[in-house]
């Protein structure tokens, strides 16, 4: 079941209100839905398209390393950065889930050094790495979830997403997700074409 998060994308639903619909079993599937698109979207990749760096005019991470905020982001990096997101919030459900209350800070967020992702056994490994991370994270909420316990954010972010219960959480990482779905779409045919001719 791949979650369609355009209601959400479109500003038509905060993430809170977009949950509701949606049950433990159905974020498990949403999960193994999103990981299994990212590995159909990278195909076949052999190892030097998995490294390609392909061109992206919009590139502007200000976040990143001196040098690096206006490159292509290959397919690991794409793996890298979706798969660090995704489980940092699958982290945050696990906890609400459970009751407790968790802050803004400290994040629970550790992103693979993209330069480590440099091949297909490489990119593959760390996707069902993800998927049994994020997987353990949601089998760690209990039957009944606390879902009106919420993480504490500021007002400002709270203002521009909602408010994040257990269930929103794990939705926001994957909204997220599906908002690379295109990127790495991008990347996998550029590399493609560049490789293969």
């Amino acid at each position: 079941m791949l979650i369609d998060f355009t209601p959400v994308a479109n500003n038509e639903m905060k993430i809170l209100k977009f949950s509701r619909r949606f049950t433990l079993a159905d974020l498990k599937a949403g999960t193994n839905a999103s990981i299994d698109h990212i590995l159909s979207l990278i195909g076949d990749a052999d190892d030097a398209q998995i490294a390609f760096l392909p061109y992206d005019p919009h590139a502007d991470d200000p976040y990143a390393v001196p040098g690096e905020e206006h490159i292509g982001w290959s397919l690991g990096h794409l793996v890298a950065h979706v798969t660090a997101s995704s489980e940092e919030w699958a982290a945050y459900g696990s906890i609400l889930a459970r009751g407790i209350v968790y802050p803004a800070d400290p994040r629970l967020r550790y992103e693979t050094p993209w330069k480590d992702i440099d091949t297909r056994a490489k990119a593959l490994q760390r996707l069902e790495e993800s998927r049994r991370i994020r997987l353990g994270y949601l089998d760690a909420m209990p039957d009944e979830p606390h879902l009106d316990v919420f993480r504490q954010l500021s007002p400002r972010y709270v203002e521009r997403f909602g408010e994040m219960n257990a269930f929103a959480c794990v939705l926001f990482g994957m909204y997220h997700e599906w908002g690379h779905y295109a990127q790495i779409a991008d990347a996998a045919a550029q590399a493609r074409a560049a490789i293969l001719g």
